[in-house]
Formats: structure tokens, C-alpha cells, sequence
């Protein structure tokens, strides 16, 4: 009994020695950052660029993997299942953090409890944008333009789940306006039509759209943020084109799988913190109307469930479902 007792004790004493230095000499090997994206998007430029400011500090590659599919569970799937060591990390935003979860009926993951959660990237809000020979000049217009033609008004959006989609049924829920889903297949398509004139409306994100509302091809009304963007200082918000309580972006974060050790996930946090007060990923982040989020892994995840609170109802009253 006292053998196996003391067998078992350095055993378990062997254990904690191992992690204890695997996490002391974190990172010794290039770590993997899942994209559930294809390449070229925002999110994809906004995790190349601060995973390369990250490199220079940790002392090894951070290799970008691509793997968009499913509204983002293909990528969340692969992480949760990983190897709980930091060494396979993913940029997490609105769909698999607060939206997947009500539009599908079934997840292959929990996103409460399958994830550590590292920390905040970046916020990017969601401009309301119109054709430029469209009728309606401000909010108010645009909600009586609306309003007078029931069923008539289209609006685009990248697809169904996206956070363009459920921006304008956020809208349409505070506003009372029947305006009809037209979902394409990805951002550049949908503004492509509404630049032509095809599709007279959308809400349309800064991170990809910022160039074509600066030069004039849409007309943007409105800013679905808190406060004006920089980047486009003439433009009011929603609250001060006279729509409380109608905050629309996107938002970016880093996550690993759910048991990363306390001391990695830390350092990861640190190593995030460090790269967002980057002067060179700051400026890329101004480039695409994007605000950096710095701050703990608690309070990213405080603010993603808040906005999984948030966006259910809202789906559900849309009745909008991906499965």
C-alpha cells in the first residue's frame, strides 16, 4: 500500500514537473492560428498582422490556417478539440461567439465552456449605407422611405447569420420598417450590387467597406457605434440620427481550447496586449475602421456573452435559423 502510495505521488509529482517547465518555455515550437475565414478578409489581415507582432516577442512563427466553412464551426470545432497546450489559438468574432449558438439548433461545441478565452482583438462597427441616388438622406428618411413602401425596399447582406444580416433586423425590430433580406455570398458581392444599384441598402462594416463609403459610391447614413468614427467624422450614429439602443459591429478575439493552463494563457494575453498597443497594427487598425479592444481574458469573455444575451432574441423574433 505505502509503495503504491509513493509510486503514485511521484508519479503525480513527475506530472506537475512537466508542465510546470512545458509552460515555463512556452512557446518552443511555432504555434497555429485558425482562421474561420478564407484569406484576404478583415479578419484574416487583422490576424496576420497581429500575429506577426506577436512572432518578433514570443520567439517563434505563428503559422495563419484557414479554415472557413459552416458560419465559422468548421474552425471553432478544430479548436475545441485541440490540444489544450497553446499552441493552436483562433480568431473568434460575433458568429461563433454570440450568434451560432441561436441560429443553429445543434453546435459541435459549447462556446461558454469549450474555449479559453485570451483576450479582446478589436471592434469594428456596421454603417448603414444606401445607393447614392437613393431617396432617403438621413435615418429618419430612410425609416419613412421604408415605411411607405411595405415590402418593397431589398436590402444585401454577405449572408444569412452574417452580423450585416442581423444589423438590419436589429433595425427593423426597433424601427417597425418591412424591408426584404437579399443574402449574397460574402461582403464584396453584396456592396458590388448596392453600388450598382441593384440592391438599394445594407449594412455594411468598416473593415470592408471604409474605401468605397470615403469615396462616395455609397451614401453612408448612419454609424451603428457608440461614438463617430474617425475615419468617417461627418457621419452621426444611430443614436444621434435619433435610434437608441441600436449598436451594430463586429468583433475579433483570440481564443485556445477549453484547460489552457493558467500561466499560457497569460502569456498569450500578455503577448496580445503587447502587439495591440503596436504602432504598426494600431495604424492597419485605423486603415479598416477598427477600434483595438486591449484588455484580460475575463473581461472578453464578460463581453461575449453579453452579446450572445444580447443577439438572441432579436434572431429569434427574425426567426432567422441556419440548420
Amino acid at each position: 500500500m505505502q509503495r503504491r502510495s509513493f509510486l503514485a505521488a511521484a508519479g503525480a509529482a513527475l506530472a506537475a514537473t512537466g508542465t510546470a517547465r512545458a509552460q515555463s518555455t512556452f512557446p518552443d515550437q511555432p504555434i497555429r492560428w485558425v482562421v474561420p475565414y478564407p484569406a484576404g478578409g478583415g479578419t484574416d489581415v487583422l490576424a496576420r498582422t497581429v500575429a506577426e507582432a506577436m512572432r518578433a516577442s514570443l520567439g517563434q512563427q505563428i503559422l495563419v490556417d484557414n479554415r472557413p466553412g459552416a458560419a465559422t464551426n468548421i474552425g471553432g470545432e478544430l479548436v475545441a478539440h485541440a490540444k489544450a497546450d497553446g499552441y493552436t489559438v483562433m480568431s473568434a468574432d460575433n458568429a461563433i461567439l454570440a450568434y451560432n449558438e441561436h441560429l443553429f439548433g445543434k453546435l459541435p461545441f459549447n462556446p461558454e465552456k469549450d474555449f479559453t478565452y485570451i483576450g479582446a482583438m478589436a471592434r469594428f462597427p456596421l454603417a448603414l449605407v444606401v445607393h447614392p441616388d437613393f431617396p432617403a438622406k438621413t435615418v429618419k428618411e430612410f425609416v419613412a422611405h421604408a415605411k411607405a413602401n411595405p415590402g418593397k425596399l431589398n436590402y444585401a447582406s454577405p449572408g444569412n447569420g452574417s452580423p450585416h444580416h442581423l444589423a438590419m433586423e436589429l433595425f427593423k425590430n426597433r424601427t417597425g420598417a418591412f424591408i426584404t433580406h437579399i443574402p449574397y455570398r460574402g461582403a464584396a458581392p453584396a456592396m458590388q450590387d448596392v453600388m450598382g444599384g441593384q440592391v438599394p441598402c445594407m449594412f455594411l462594416d468598416l473593415a470592408g467597406g471604409l474605401a468605397t463609403m470615403q469615396s462616395g459610391k455609397v451614401r453612408v447614413l448612419a454609424i451603428g457605434s457608440a461614438r463617430r468614427a474617425p475615419s468617417l467624422p461627418s457621419v452621426p450614429t444611430l443614436a444621434e440620427a435619433g435610434l437608441q439602443n441600436v449598436e451594430v459591429y463586429a468583433f475579433q478575439g483570440l481564443l485556445g481550447p477549453a484547460g489552457l493552463p493558467d500561466a499560457i494563457t497569460a502569456r498569450l494575453n500578455s503577448e496580445l496586449n503587447k502587439a495591440l498597443a503596436n504602432a504598426t497594427v494600431q495604424k492597419r487598425a485605423a486603415d479598416f475602421g477598427m477600434e483595438v479592444l486591449p484588455g484580460t481574458p475575463a473581461q472578453f469573455k464578460v463581453m461575449a456573452r453579453a452579446e450572445a444575451a444580447r443577439w438572441g432574441p432579436i434572431i429569434k423574433a427574425a426567426g432567422v435559423k441556419l440548420d
